[in-house]
């Protein structure tokens, strides 16, 4: 179904939003809090899958059991008793190991914080998730750091994409956030945490076929989380479908005050508009001004080309076209700024993390994964006019891109540039030029890091037997509502979806 057939403009029923078990999370949610099942059944029957087949992608570093059970078990007294409990009551979700998590080191994907104390406390976004009754099971692989996008981490090893188990030596799950996408995908949990400095949630949700929101840059607060380019940092959730990810979402919003970085935004919840639907111009249009009430009920959304047309597969260029069909998005804009923020992303990420971590650096480098030591190294030794020439050119991207979105709502991109590839090749062909594949699979998601803007990866329904790949929606600063909004009719439509993997379908949460 394209856009122009679900009108769900004002009054429509399409403005009605999704039922508790429009998804997995919210789902079981109703039913625990229905009595039809109890937050301790749930969370037992979790952990044993987890045991069970954890192995198989390898997401989880820690699982946290006592600590889970006795979750549930309070929660379990709270529905007896009466008392309300939030939307995602007994939900299991899970946290990529570098959140703080209560009485375990946090250690950020690296051999050298193995020895770190253990957190005090919680992380903001794991307290907001389990204030709204979310039970956390334990900690998630990632990229050393956070450095790196196909999660092959040599101390913990690397993550299995799940959506294709038959591969000699197994597919990339994308990264840093790998663990935190790949246990969506297999069903292990039906919620996750991840991080995103330069395409950390959109490359991993591409890649296990999953939905993923990176907010604006300050929107949530990163209290507790292990920092990696404070410049660049986001937190955000990943589902497997548009409710989910909305609640999750909605849960980890509100003001922080120990974190700086947070923007003094008001918060603005998801959930709400999610059944609201965008009419496309065409039928704005075709309906007359008198009849659709306000153009506002129309959403303008272009496809990105230039820089993000290039240098892609078939199957990326395919996605976003069945996007772009179904969002009745029918101009392409180019944003002449993509390669030059993408290079002074480049550079900050590099010397931000050089910086951060030039102590280690110094003596015991050894100890760092193999992967990312030389590009820390760089990083610590690059020229501070270049950092400032990079800083320069990032304030130019962002207003040339507020420049081009006054014209758009939203801007439609490929989040990866090919879909998963086999774990520990190097190099990728794109255009007929090879080129590196690991910081390949940021070409899309690293312009976009460097002025912060909300990002919504949809998962497009992919073909039987192939393997998923993610969109875009790029949306302007402190829109993340108009993203739900369309990811919601895209899901609707069929286009997008992001079913367990086969391989892991049985039994799923």
């Amino acid at each position: 179904m394209s856009l122009a057939e679900d009108r769900s403009g004002p009054g429509q029923a399409g403005r009605t939003p999704p039922g508790p078990d429009a998804g997995p999370a919210l789902g079981l949610a109703a039913r625990i809090r229905a009595g039809e099942t109890t937050a301790r059944a749930v969370t037992e029957a979790a952990l044993a899958r987890i045991a069970a087949r954890n192995a198989e992608v390898n997401a989880f570093t820690t699982l946290l059991a006592d600590r889970a059970l006795a979750s549930a078990a309070a929660l379990d007294a709270r529905i007896a008793a009466g008392q309300p409990v939030g939307p995602l009551a007994g939900v299991p979700f899970a946290a990529k190991n570098l959140f703080d998590l209560a009485g375990i080191p946090t250690v950020a994907g690296s051999r050298i914080r193995r020895a770190a104390p253990p957190a005090t406390r919680d992380a903001w976004v794991v307290r907001r998730l389990e204030a709204a009754g979310a039970i956390c099971l334990g900690a998630l692989n990632m990229d050393e750091f956070a450095y790196g996008f196909t999660t092959e981490n040599s101390h913990d090893g690397p993550v299995r994409n799940p959506h294709d188990m038959d591969h000699p030596v197994g597919r990339i799950a994308g990264g840093s956030s790998g663990g935190s996408a790949a246990a969506v995908a297999a069903g292990l949990v039906p919620l996750s945490l991840g991080t995103d400095t330069n395409g950390s949630i959109r490359v991993p949700a591409s890649l296990c076929g999953i939905w993923g929101v990176k907010p604006s840059y300050g929107r949530l607060s990163r209290q507790g989380t292990f920092p990696f380019v404070h410049a660049l940092d986001h937190v955000g959730p990943f589902a497997r479908s548009v409710a989910d990810l909305a609640a999750a979402y909605d849960a980890l919003l509100g003001p922080d005050p120990e974190d700086p970085a947070q923007a003094p935004q008001p918060p603005e919840a998801v959930t709400p508009g999610l059944g609201a639907g965008i009419m496309p111009d065409s039928a704005i249009h075709a309906l007359g001004a008198g009849a659709s009430g306000d153009r506002a009920v129309g959403l303008r959304v272009a496809v990105l080309g230039g820089w993000f047309g290039r240098q892609q597969s078939d199957a990326a260029r395919n996605a976003v076209a069945a996007v772009a069909r179904a969002l009745d998005a029918v101009e392409t804009v180019e944003w002449d700024m993509a390669e030059a923020c993408r290079a002074s992303a480049f550079l900050i990420t590099s010397a931000e993390g050089g910086a951060l971590h030039l102590p280690d650096l110094r003596s015991r480098l050894e100890e760092f994964e193999p992967l990312i030591q030389d590009r820390l190294l760089a990083g610590a030794l690059l020229p501070a006019a270049w950092i400032n020439q990079a800083q320069r050119v990032r304030g130019l991207a962002r207003d040339s891109m507020r420049a081009l979105m006054a014209e758009w709502d939203i801007l439609l991109a490929p989040a990866t540039p090919v879909p998963a590839t086999p774990i520990g090749q190097e190099a990728l062909a794109l255009d007929g030029v090879e080129v590196p594949l690991r910081p390949s699979m940021g070409l899309f998601t690293q312009p976009i890091s460097g002025i912060g803007l909300p990002v919504v990866t949809a998962p497009v329904q992919a073909a039987e037997g192939a393997l998923p790949i993610g969109v875009q929606l790029i949306g302007k600063p402190w829109t993340e509502a108009v993203l739900f909004r369309a990811a919601a009719v895209l899901e609707r439509a069929g286009v997008c979806a992001a079913p367990v993997a086969p391989a892991f379908a049985e039994g799923a949460f």
